[in-house]
């Protein structure tokens, strides 16, 4: 071969050498996370990254001393990250270092031992792009000693672990399989209860007592299906206040939250299943007045409940009940299309209103209104399990579609 095409093929193969390693530069940090904020809350913090495009991730703790440890793949970290000063009683001294191949590591310093609680990605809405979020809980230090290391580490589907020894690859490989055979926990709230009757239909009947034949046999048809762990807000007739009734889906850690009830209206031509989720706005002057009464429920038998002061309010709900509120109108949705198909709906069937019972920061949560039992023929059906039976058949379909994203 002649110095001239010798010269020519070796810049060549320079050439081919500087593309594929510029090509592998762009694979490596297909996005970036731009920002961070961290938001407090009751014995809680929620950790928010912002970012650019959607990566991969794995969420664990380590001892010695006490920090909160973020690998991500796929993604470049702004160094506005790592001058955050969001500090807390949980977090504090955010700094930014590598891992493994094209992995960025996040760390915190832990001011107190916590547990995680859950580690998801949002995609963009709104105005809001990519964004991951931590959840964490204060925990005591022998419970956070037993859950340090990969072996309790939280990661994404796709998250790549093949720079990871065999050990590190067995225990991703085997909490990511628990976590997808985990079975969800559903939380139904039959609504009303002992001294406080609800709606009262056309005849007589309380709407206490729909709602808790309808929880239980909801419960019967997903307790069937063997991948759902149910629990019910009450089992008979007993009056408990609204909170409550949230506290009880928290304390499960559920992944939904129904609440049933049944309408009633002066205008007794008035038909029509509906499904409400939280907004601080109602959907209209009924959902409004709705809500409104039904909010009183807390004052019956004299008690009544203070709400949170409004510095941690807006805490919950900016930080967290924005996320929670996605998932709720997506259940929302489908559970509406189910109900339409073997029931009467009215129009503008999902609709929103603020009730009090829906305002889990962290359990996307539903208010079913089954139907009105103003209306003489909707309160018949109502009385009647075959019909029930019925509306908890499309129940459990749309529980079904929702649970079968992997985001939940």
């Amino acid at each position: 071969m002649s110095e001239l095409g010798l010269t020519i093929r070796r810049f060549c193969v320079f050439f081919l050498i500087t593309v594929l390693c510029l090509c592998c530069a762009d694979n490596a940090f297909a996005g970036k996370i731009t920002g961070l904020r961290i938001g407090q809350g009751i014995g809680s913090v929620r950790i928010v990254f912002d970012a650019d495009s959607d990566f991969n991730y794995k969420v664990f703790t380590l001892s010695n001393p006490n920090r909160l440890v973020i690998d991500t793949q796929g993604v470049d970290v702004s160094p506005a990250v790592s001058r955050n000063r969001d500090n807390n009683i949980f977090v504090k001294n955010v700094r930014v270092g590598t891992t493994g191949v094209n992995g960025v590591r996040i760390v915190f310093d832990l001011q107190k031992p916590v547990s995680i609680k859950k580690a998801f990605m949002l995609a963009p809405q709104s105005n809001f792009n990519w964004r991951f979020a931590i959840d964490l809980e204060a925990s005591s230090e022998r419970d956070f000693l037993s859950k340090i290391g990969n072996a309790h580490a939280l990661t994404s589907s796709d998250y790549n672990s093949a720079d990871v020894s065999k050990t590190d690859k067995s225990v991703v490989a085997s909490k990511a399989t628990a976590r997808t055979n985990r079975r969800k926990i559903i939380v139904i709230d039959a609504g009303h209860g002992g001294v406080d009757p609800g709606a009262i239909g056309y005849s007589g009947t309380y709407e206490k007592n729909i709602t808790l034949s309808m929880a239980k046999e909801l419960k019967e048809m997903l307790d069937k299906k063997d991948k759902y762990k149910v629990y019910l807000t009450r089992s008979r007739d007993v009056f408990i206040p609204l909170r409550e009734r949230v506290k009880i889906s928290r304390s499960h850690d559920a992944d939904l939250f129904i609440s049933v009830h049944a309408d009633s209206a002066r205008n007794r031509k008035a038909v029509g299943l509906s499904v409400y989720t939280l907004s601080e706005k109602a959907s209209d002057k009924e959902a409004a007045a709705l809500a409104e009464k039904e909010n009183k429920a807390d004052i019956v038998a004299g008690l009544n409940f203070a709400e949170h002061s409004k510095e941690v309010s807006d805490i919950l709900l900016n930080l967290a009940q924005r996320e929670t509120n996605n998932s709720s109108a997506e259940f929302a949705t489908l559970l509406s299309r189910q109900m339409s198909k073997v029931a009467k709906t009215v129009s503008n069937t999902h609709r929103f209103a603020g009730f009090a019972v829906l305002k889990a920061p962290d359990v996307p949560s539903v208010l079913l209104e089954l139907g009105y039992l103003s209306n003489p023929t909707e309160e018949r059906q109502l009385r009647q399990k075959s019909y029930r039976r019925k509306l908890g058949q499309a129940a459990v379909k749309a529980i079904d579609q929702y649970f079968q994203n992997p985001k939940h």
